[in-house]
C-alpha cells in the first residue's frame, strides 16, 4: 500500500532566483550530483525548431531544467490522470513549447529593470532577447524555414577563411525621388508640425526642442554605471559613437534632401519650358493676330480718307450717296470686326449726313412717296445697330440710322405735315406705306402721335354731316391700318354729331344708312348696338305704325324702309319692333278676313306671300315662327269650325296640307341649323367630340335627349305609314324626312325640337 499523505513533489517551474537564494539552495543540495547531459533519454534531447534557433538552457538552469523533463508529469503516479498520455497522443513533445509550431515558452516571463524613468516601450521591447531568440512568431512555415536558414548561416564558418562582409541597403535616385514626390504632397502638414515646441521630460533633465523631428535624432545616452572590469573569459563591448553616428546620417539625410531639390527643381524647369513654349505659339499667333488687324485697319483708314478727300469742294469727282453705300458695303463685307468696332456714329456724321442732306433737298413727300426708299433701306441694313434694335431702344448716341432719320429724314416730313389737309388723306397715307418698314417704329410713332392724329382730331371738329359733302368715312378709315386704336378717342364726338344730324331723319331718306354703313364694323359691338338702340330703331317703329295692312290693296313702302335696316340693326331689335308694330295688326286683318267667307286660296297666297317677306334669319327666330304658327292655327280653327255654312271645297285639305308644308320647312331648317351647329363645335373641340357628331336626324333627337336625360326608344312592332315609332319621354313620335310628328287627339302634328323637349320635360 501506499502512503497518500507524504507532500506532493511539484515540478520546478525554473523561476529566476537571486544569488544569495542560490547559494542555500547549493548548500542543501551538497549530496545531490548534477545529471550529466549524457544521461538525459534521446527523446527528451531539444532539437532543433523550424521556427529557428535551438534551446539551449543555461549552465545554471540545466539540472533543474532537466530534472524538469525527467520529472514532468510524474505526480500523476499518485492519481488516476491520464493528461501527460492525452498529450503525447496529440503529438506533444517533452522538452517543448505548447502549440502548432512549438512556440509556446516554457520558462516564465523574466523581469526586465529599465535604464530610465520613461514609459513601456521607451527603450525597446520588453521582451527578453531568450526569448525572442529562441521562439520567434512567425507568418507561416516559409517564412519560418527562411528564417531558419538565416540564422544557421550565421553560425557557418566562411569556406575561405575570410571574413563575412557586412551587407549594406542602398537607396537609389529614382527611390529618392519618389520619396521626395510623396513628401512634397505632405509636406504642408509637416511644416506645421515642424515648428511645434516640444519638451522632453523623460530623462534626468528637462530638454526643449523645436520639432518631432529633433526627438528622432537625439543621441543615445550611454548608462553611466561603472564599466565592469574584462575577466579573462569575457569578450570585449563595442564602443558607441552616437556623435559620429549622428554626422553620417546628417550628411545622408542632406544629401537625400539635394537629389531631392534637384528633382523638383528640373521637373519645375521642364514644366517652365512647357508653358513658355505654349506662350510662344499664343503669343505668335496673338501678333500674326494683330498684324492682320493692323493691314486691315490701315486699309479701312485709307478708305475713309479717300471719301474725305472726294467731298471736298473743289473735287473733280465728287462722293455720291449711291457710291457711298458701296464703300460701307465694302467694308462691311471685307472688314466686317473693323467695321462693327469702329464708331459708325462719327463715320457716318461726317460722311453720311452731308451727302444725305444733298440727297433730299429737292425731295415733295406727297408728289413722289417711293424716292429714297430703295437707298434708305440700303444704309439701313449699314448704318443700323441689331443690339440695339433687338432691345427696342432708341438711344440716338448709338445708333447711326436713327439718328441720320431723325435729324435728315424728319424735318422733311414734319414740314410736308403740317401743309397737308387731312380731307386729302391719300397721298399722306400711300407715303407713310411705302415708307413703313424702312422708317424706325419710334419714328413712325412720332409721327402717327405728334402730327397726324392732331390734324385729324381738328378736322372732326370742324365737320358737320348736315353741310359737307365728303362722308367723313373716306378721309378717316384710310387711316385705320396705320393708326388703328389710336382713332378710338374720335369716334365718340363723330357719334355725337351723327345722331344730332338724326334727329329729324325719316326711313324714307336713304342716305343716312349710307353714312352709317361703314361705321358698324369700326365701332365696338356695344357702342354701335346702343347707337343704333337710340337714334334709328324708335324711326324705325314710328313707320311700322303708319303702316296700313290692306289685302287687297297693300302698300309695301314703309315695310321696305323698315327691312331694309334688317343689316344694321341686331335680330333681336327687328324682331320686337315686328312684335310690337306689324303682327298685332296682321293678326287682326286675319281674322277679319277669315271671318266673311274667304276666299281660302286667297288667304293662302296673302300669308305665304308675306312669310317670303322675310329673311331666313328673322324667320328662324322663335318669336317671328310663333307668330306666322299662331296664323296657321286661327286658319286651322276658322276651317274646323264653319260645320254648318258654306265651304270652300278642299279649303280644309289645302289649310292642312299648307301647315304640314309650313312646319315641316321650319324643321328642316331648325334641324340643319343644329347640325351645322354640332358640326362647328366639334371641329372647334367644344362640346361633342367629332366622333360624336349626329350624322342624321335621328341621331340629333338622341343626342338631345341623352343631354336632357330623356328616354328615346322605338315601340316594338308599332308603325304608322310604314314608319317607326318612338317614345320621347311619354310622348310617341315618329320621324319622316327630317321632320318630328308628335301624336295629338285626332291627327299626327309637326312640331320644332326644342318644343318636343319642352312638351317632354
Amino acid at each position: 500500500s501506499r502512503d497518500y499523505s507524504a507532500p506532493v513533489n511539484f515540478i520546478s517551474a525554473g523561476l529566476k532566483k537571486s544569488a544569495a537564494e542560490d547559494m542555500s539552495e547549493d548548500d542543501s543540495d551538497e549530496d545531490e550530483k548534477p545529471v550529466k547531459q549524457e544521461e538525459i533519454p534521446k527523446e527528451f534531447v531539444p532539437k532543433k525548431l523550424k521556427t529557428g534557433g535551438n534551446f539551449k538552457p543555461s549552465q545554471k538552469g540545466f539540472v533543474g531544467g532537466t530534472k524538469s523533463f525527467v520529472d514532468f508529469g510524474s505526480w500523476e503516479r499518485h492519481t488516476k490522470g491520464i493528461g501527460q498520455k492525452l498529450l503525447q497522443k496529440m503529438g506533444y513533445v517533452p522538452g517543448r513549447g505548447l502549440g502548432k509550431n512549438a512556440q509556446g515558452i516554457i520558462n516564465p516571463i523574466e523581469a526586465k529593470q529599465r535604464k530610465g524613468k520613461g514609459a513601456v516601450g521607451a527603450y525597446g521591447s520588453e521582451r527578453t532577447s531568450q526569448s525572442l531568440q529562441d521562439f520567434p512568431v512567425v507568418d507561416s512555415e516559409e517564412e519560418a524555414e527562411e528564417e531558419f536558414q538565416k540564422e544557421l548561416s550565421q553560425w557557418r564558418k566562411d569556406p575561405n577563411g575570410g571574413k563575412k562582409k557586412p551587407k549594406y541597403n542602398y537607396k537609389t535616385v529614382e527611390e529618392l525621388k519618389a520619396k521626395g514626390r510623396i513628401n512634397k504632397q505632405l509636406s504642408a502638414p509637416q511644416k506645421e508640425l515642424s515648428q511645434v515646441k516640444v519638451i522632453d521630460m523623460t530623462g534626468r533633465e528637462q530638454k526643449v526642442y523645436y520639432s518631432y523631428s529633433q526627438i528622432s535624432h537625439k543621441h543615445n545616452i550611454p548608462d553611466d554605471s561603472p564599466q565592469q572590469p574584462l575577466g579573462k573569459d569575457s569578450k570585449p563591448q563595442g564602443f558607441a559613437l552616437p556623435e559620429l553616428e549622428h554626422n553620417l546620417q546628417l550628411l545622408i539625410d542632406i544629401t537625400e534632401q539635394e537629389i531631392i531639390q534637384n528633382d523638383r527643381q528640373l521637373q519645375y524647369e521642364r514644366d517652365m519650358v512647357v508653358n513658355l513654349t505654349h506662350e510662344i505659339q499664343k503669343m505668335s499667333e496673338v501678333l500674326s493676330h494683330e498684324k492682320t488687324a493692323i493691314s486691315n485697319l490701315s486699309k479701312v483708314l485709307e478708305m475713309v480718307e479717300e471719301c474725305e478727300r472726294r467731298m471736298q469742294p473743289g473735287c473733280e469727282n465728287p462722293l455720291t450717296l449711291d457710291e457711298c453705300a458701296k464703300i460701307f458695303e465694302t467694308l462691311q463685307d471685307k472688314y466686317y470686326e473693323e467695321y462693327r468696332m469702329s464708331d459708325r456714329v462719327d463715320l457716318a456724321v461726317a460722311i453720311v449726313y452731308p451727302l444725305m442732306k444733298d440727297y433730299f433737298k429737292n425731295w415733295d413727300p406727297l408728289k413722289d412717296c417711293t424716292y429714297g426708299t430703295e437707298i434708305i433701306a440700303k444704309w439701313k441694313n449699314l448704318l443700323e445697330n441689331d443690339q440695339l434694335l433687338s432691345h427696342g431702344g432708341q438711344d440716338l448716341s448709338t445708333d447711326a440710322f436713327h439718328r441720320l432719320m431723325w435729324e435728315i429724314w424728319m424735318p422733311y416730313v414734319r414740314n410736308i405735315v403740317a401743309q397737308w389737309q387731312p380731307r386729302n388723306c391719300g397721298s399722306m397715307v400711300d407715303f407713310l406705306d411705302s415708307w413703313v418698314n424702312v422708317v424706325p417704329v419710334w419714328i413712325l410713332d412720332n409721327i402717327l402721335d405728334q402730327l397726324i392724329f392732331p390734324k385729324l382730331q381738328k378736322e372732326v371738329e370742324s365737320w358737320n354731316p348736315l353741310t359737307d359733302t365728303v362722308p367723313i368715312h373716306s378721309w378717316i378709315h384710310p387711316w385705320l391700318p396705320l393708326m388703328q386704336a389710336r382713332l378710338e378717342p374720335l369716334y365718340s364726338p363723330i357719334r355725337n354729331k351723327l345722331a344730332n344730324a338724326l334727329q329729324k331723319w325719316h326711313p324714307s331718306d336713304s342716305s343716312a344708312k349710307l353714312i352709317l354703313q361703314p361705321w358698324k364694323d369700326v365701332f365696338t359691338p356695344g357702342s354701335w348696338e346702343a347707337f343704333m338702340v337710340k337714334n334709328i330703331v324708335p324711326k324705325l317703329g314710328m313707320c311700322l305704325n303708319e303702316l296700313i295692312i290692306n289685302p287687297h290693296q297693300q302698300h309695301m313702302d314703309a315695310f321696305y324702309w323698315v327691312i331694309d335696316w334688317e343689316g344694321m340693326i341686331s335680330v333681336s331689335s327687328l324682331v320686337g319692333l315686328l312684335e310690337k308694330h306689324f303682327f298685332p295688326k296682321w293678326l287682326q286683318v286675319l281674322c277679319s278676313w277669315l271671318s266673311n267667307s274667304p276666299n281660302y286660296e286667297e288667304i293662302t297666297k296673302w300669308y305665304l306671300g308675306w312669310k317670303s317677306m322675310f329673311s331666313d334669319q328673322v324667320l328662324a327666330h322663335p318669336s317671328i315662327k310663333d307668330k306666322f304658327n299662331e296664323a296657321l292655327d286661327i286658319m286651322n280653327r276658322a276651317v274646323s269650325s264653319s260645320v254648318g255654312g258654306y265651304m270652300q271645297p278642299g279649303a280644309r285639305e289645302n289649310i292642312a296640307y299648307l301647315t304640314h308644308t309650313e312646319r315641316r320647312k321650319d324643321f328642316q331648317y331648325e334641324a340643319m341649323q343644329e347640325r351645322r351647329e354640332a358640326e362647328n363645335m366639334a371641329q372647334r373641340g367644344i362640346g361633342m367630340a367629332a366622333s360624336s357628331v349626329p350624322m342624321n336626324f335621328k341621331d340629333l333627337i338622341q343626342t338631345k335627349a341623352e343631354e336632357h336625360n330623356i328616354v328615346f326608344m322605338p315601340v316594338i312592332g308599332k308603325r304608322h305609314e310604314g314608319k317607326q315609332l318612338y317614345t320621347f319621354g311619354r310622348i310617341v313620335i315618329y320621324i319622316d324626312r327630317g321632320v318630328v310628328f308628335v301624336q295629338g287627339e285626332k291627327t299626327w302634328v309637326p312640331t320644332s325640337l326644342q318644343s318636343l323637349i319642352d312638351m317632354a320635360k
